[in-house]
């Protein structure tokens, strides 16, 4: 009970004077109650520091043994002197024709097998996101006008969503197609969606390959991610059609999965890379607007009509090694959680029909909080594969303190002195490696300006303008997950910046 309470918060608001009724003239308060995102600061599953760790050693045994293998060769070696080792070497060794041979063989067949078995690097060549034309370009103050005069929305709901907009750091020169206002038409249509999704699609995807000066028919991997428009054929075929692609093309079309739906892509796209060494890999993240719209009057499903914005991104990747050079960042991690096995995480966002049998997508109040212990996890499992090895060793002298003397740190997080409180509570809590020591820069997916705020105070970071700037302009979900300063390090200069 006492952790539920831990991530609710509490709001009065002032709702004027009372106009009719009993009360007539009195003033009138409600009391509002929101979840927040839980604090990463206080605490920490160890199952994930696991996990973490398992991913370290069943990828990077290597690191042990070859220092392991160089200080024992070095010891050997050190402790005899140029002539001795001459002699050892020449002396007293005999050699035939065969053994050389046969050690050269064995030396070349190793190094080639290491070389084939170990993946390949991953490198994002150029992006391109897609920008809609001006005559699609909404402020906010137009978006309610327009709602209004399209007569789908009563007052009660208009005012919901004004307020959604207000708080939801959205700019003025966000995107929509304009076939959603208008009055008594319905834009959830086949029809619509297609022309919405090819439009989008098709101008990123023409300035990506502009850019990269590849032909259609060299990618080897396509990986489309669309949330809630999933048409037949699909928009991976749409996309193999309109360009004439080649015919053993690996095409992947991804539904239903939120805005994590970008970092899965590119993790597929990944994978199908170094399993089958196509070369070159497309990704295009989008999410058709008009087919998500929601006339109804349902607060939970209203909230999508003030978030999603019109918007694509598409990135080009290659495992060619040959491409380094023109690379503008290379894939080190991509940690994935899925939250799918708890109830009210299912529940979060679910599509569904509302009393008037209108079909919308409903966004849960459990959200903030599923959202919040999902990026939990994903930074804990993160730490061990990428933060410094000081910030693991405080880590884990923590930890033991806590293993050997749980009483002593029990007591000191329950009975903390007068006036001590915080001071006394931050250090019974185990210790939370600093990020920002791993990392030069953090792109976070944030669902609003609030949850923004939100992420920026529980990971300490100093300034957040460019999420929020993104946020501002580019407020499509599932594209905003595919940007590239959120999943990969530069390569292209010769002083390498990280990114998470």
């Amino acid at each position: 009970m006492a952790r539920e309470q831990a991530l609710l918060s509490t709001e009065i608001v002032n709702r004027g004077v009372e106009p009719s009724g009993p009360d007539a003239g009195s003033p009138t308060f409600s009391v509002r109650v929101r979840r927040r995102l839980p604090d990463f600061l206080q605490s920490v599953n160890l199952k994930y520091v696991r996990l973490g760790y398992h991913y370290l050693i069943s990828h990077g045994v290597y690191l042990a043994t070859i220092p392991v293998i160089v200080l024992v060769c070095g010891a050997e070696l050190g402790s005899l002197s140029r002539d001795e080792l001459w002699a050892k070497v020449w002396g007293e060794a005999t050699y035939d024709l065969a053994t050389v041979l046969a050690f050269l063989a064995v030396l070349a067949f190793t190094i080639s097998v290491y070389i084939m078995s170990r993946p390949r690097p991953v490198y994002l060549i150029d992006f391109a996101c897609y920008k809609p034309a001006d005559e699609l370009k909404v402020s906010k103050a137009e978006f309610i006008d327009l709602a209004r005069k399209s007569g789908k929305f009563d007052e009660e709901s208009l005012a919901f969503q004004s307020r959604l907009l207000a708080k939801s750091g959205i700019g003025d020169e966000s995107y929509m197609p304009r076939c959603v206002f208008e009055p008594n038409a319905n834009c959830a249509t086949m029809k619509e969606g297609r022309a919405e999704a090819s439009t989008a699609m098709f101008a990123a995807l023409d300035e990506l390959f502009d850019k990269c000066r590849v032909r259609p028919k060299d990618v080897g991997v396509l990986v489309v991610n669309c949330s809630l428009f999933n048409p037949t054929p699909s928009l991976s075929a749409m996309i193999v059609n309109h360009y004439k692609m080649r015919g053993n093309i690996l095409s992947y079309n991804l539904g239903g999965m939120g805005c994590s739906a970008g970092v899965i892509a590119v993790d597929l796209a990944r994978d199908m890379l170094q399993a089958s060494g196509a070369g070159l890999a497309v990704v295009v993240s989008t999410e058709a607007v008009s087919f998500t719209w929601y006339p109804g009057k349902r607060r939970s499903m209203l909230i999508p009509n003030a978030f999603f914005r019109a918007g694509c991104a598409a990135v080009l990747l290659s495992n060619r090694r040959r491409d380094f050079h023109r690379a503008k960042y290379q894939l080190e991690h991509v940690v994935r959680t899925h939250k799918g096995a708890d109830d009210r995480a299912f529940r979060s966002v679910y599509q569904e029909e509302d009393e008037q049998r209108i079909k919308g997508l409903s966004i849960s109040r459990d959200l903030l909080e599923v959202g919040g212990h999902a990026l939990k996890t994903n930074i804990t499992t993160l730490g061990p594969l990428v933060l410094p090895f000081s910030e693991q060793l405080l880590f884990f002298a923590g930890v033991l303190f806590r293993h050997l003397f749980p009483a002593s740190s029990k007591a000191a997080a329950a009975a903390p002195p007068p006036g001590e409180g915080e001071e006394a509570s931050s250090a019974a809590a185990p210790y939370i490696p600093d990020f920002k020591r791993a990392f030069e820069h953090f792109c976070m997916h944030a669902a609003s300006g609030d949850v923004l705020e939100h992420l920026q105070a529980n990971l300490g970071l100093r300034d957040a303008s460019t999420c929020r700037a993104d946020s501002c302009r580019f407020f499509c979900s599932s594209s905003m997950t595919a940007r590239p300063p959120a999943w990969m390090q530069k390569c292209s200069n010769a002083s390498l910046k990280s990114g998470m």
